[in-house]
Order: structure tokens, then sequence, then C-alpha cells
């Protein structure tokens, strides 16, 4: 179904998006299986910078941001505003208008699968931006869209009421299913990674903790001194020359 505007999707509870807020993407990803990121084309606008929500999703025609427009409607506390396009978009479609407007209703974030401008006033005023690319190029306000439905960013699919995770390394999504699963896990694997940088810091290789000279060993990978390395490597030269 196209041209609609789904209102009330049911969305994580807001106290699995607070735990998951607790985590950095990289290690939801890793928890979730290595699943659930947007792909690497997806950058932010400022540095230092964690927010987590729920996604209100638009699907909005290129160069066209009438159902971003639309979609503040349905926004609420807690929200991260998700956008993309039927096909690919870098036009400056969201600006500081939008985000003064956003945050009014509460908004957490953007995450844009096209382009952002007004990126200086969007740092001064807070409001957090994760976008494909940075241009004034204009827009118009002339075709339908969708608002609230499933939407697909870097190969992802992302459902109105998913949360959405962002950081300094990129965006996560996290199945409002599995939303309270993966902050338990995020925890197990933060407790797991507090002990192993422990134990680095008293100076034990990630080859003897994860036991992984075993491995080496199975892979056929062997060592040699600089020396007998260096005589090897003329041996194989000269076998090869003659």
């Amino acid at each position: 179904m196209s041209n609609v505007i789904v209102t009330d999707p049911p969305k994580a509870a807001a106290k699995d998006v607070e735990a998951l807020a607790g985590y950095g993407v990289a290690t939801v990803h890793e928890a979730m299986g290595r699943t659930g990121l947007l792909g690497t084309h997806l950058r932010p606008i400022q540095q230092d910078t964690r927010v987590a929500g729920t996604a209100v999703t638009v699907l909005s025609w290129p160069g066209d941001n009438l159902m971003i427009h639309a979609a503040v409607e349905q926004c609420g506390e807690g929200d991260i505003l998700v956008v993309t396009t039927t096909s690919p978009s870098t036009d400056g479609m969201f600006g500081e208008l939008f985000a003064t407007a956003l945050r009014r209703r509460g908004v957490r974030g953007l995450v844009i699968d096209a382009g952002v401008r007004d990126t200086a006033e969007l740092r001064g005023m807070g409001f957090p931006v994760w976008s494909r690319a940075v241009s004034p190029q204009g827009t118009v306000k002339a075709t339908g869209g969708s608002v609230n439905v499933p939407v697909v960013v870097g190969g992802q699919v992302i459902r109105p009421g998913d949360v959405i995770l962002a950081d300094d390394d990129g965006v996560v999504c996290v199945p409002r299913e599995r939303a309270r699963r993966t902050a338990e896990a995020s925890e197990a694997r933060e407790a797991k990674e507090a002990g192993a940088r422990a134990a680095f810091q008293e100076g034990q290789l990630g080859l003897d903790r994860y036991g992984l000279r075993d491995t080496l060993e199975r892979l056929g990978v062997t060592y040699r001194s600089y020396d007998a390395y260096e005589r090897e490597r003329e041996r194989e030269q000269d076998g090869a020359g003659s």
C-alpha cells in the first residue's frame, strides 16, 4: 500500500530503549549476531553524540520533502525520524526549521538516507543527524509518499516503533520485539569486554585469552626468525629463476 500515513503504530517499551541507549552501536550490532546495521554510508554531522529512540519512518519521493512535513505530526517524545526515498537522492531535504519543529515534539534525532543542510545550525541547536549526504540543494513539496510503513535503508528493514541507536560509528536498528533481549545481550557483552580490557591492561595477549594460537596452527601459520625467513625467501627466488 502506497501513499498512506499510519497512525499509532506499536513501539518498543521506553525502558528497553533507555537500556539500549547505554551501549554503543558496535556493541548492540555484535549482541544481535552482527546484524541490524544501516550501512556505512550514513554518517553523523556531529561528533561524540549517541541517541536511541523509536522509529517514525518516512518514504518520500527524491527531492521532495512533503512527507517529512506530514511525519512531524506523527512524531512524539522519544522518537527518531527515519527518512528514505523511492530512489537514491542526495538533495538537502531536511534543515533547521524541521529540527525546530521536531525538537518541540521531543524527537531525539534524524536518520536520513538522503541529504541534509543547515548543518552548522543543527549542531548549534544540538539536534543530531545521520545522513547520506550534506547538500544545500533545495526540494519541493509536490509528491505523495508514506509515513510509518516499513522502509529499507542499507539493506535493513526498519518498521515504525523499532529501536534506532546511532553514534559516531553509525546506525543500528533493533526490532521492537527484540529490544529487551538485545539490551540484556549487550550488557553481557560489555561485561565480557570489561574482563578482556582488564586482562589486556595487565599485558595478556588476545592470542592467549581467546585461544587463537591453536587457530593459527590449524590454518598453517608458522613462525620464522627474520634471518630464516630471508634465507627461505632467497631459496624460493633462486628456484623460481632456474
